[in-house]
């Protein structure tokens, strides 16, 4: 099984403390992921409800022609205002691990996400990969830059 791995880069022009109350917060998941995709967190939180190590999060999330299906994943690890992980326990991927890390810079935030993901069915995932996943996870993150630019400014560091 091949694993594929995505970095990304963003800085955003807000502080720590508003970065972290925003990202680590599993309902805001839904702002900033394609509407195309029909993400909806299932799981009984509310808005002031804060990722801890062992949280299980669930959504109904649409990836493909509006086919609708379960995704759970676990928080394993957090370090508050430097780093959470969130890896698949259900879902669509054989592998998926994404670490979000969080920096104070002059002016904003650096927040890093790196993502490892593998599909599943061999020979068959690496060319579905190629023709379609890797397209979409990537456009997945670029969305997602789009939509964090939209909701706190573009950094002009």
């Amino acid at each position: 099984m091949k694993t594929y791995v995505l970095k990304t880069e963003q800085k955003i022009p807000i502080g720590l403390d508003e970065a972290w109350d925003f990202f680590s917060s599993p309902l805001n998941l839904a702002k900033i992921t394609p509407p195309d995709m029909s993400f909806v967190v299932t799981s009984d939180y509310t808005a002031d409800t804060k990722m801890y190590p062992g949280m299980i999060i669930t959504y109904k999330i649409s990836p493909v022609a509006g086919i609708k299906m379960d995704w759970m994943t676990e928080i394993t690890q957090v370090a508050d205002k430097q780093y959470f992980v969130d890896e698949q326990r259900l879902g669509p991927y054989a592998l998926w691990h994404h670490q979000h890390h969080f920096k104070a810079i002059e002016g904003g935030v650096q927040m890093n996400d790196i993502l490892h993901y593998a599909i599943p069915y061999g020979f068959i995932g690496t060319i579905a990969n190629k023709v379609f996943v890797g397209k979409e996870v990537n456009k997945i993150f670029a969305y997602r830059e789009q939509a964090i630019d939209k909701l706190f400014g573009v950094y002009k560091g």
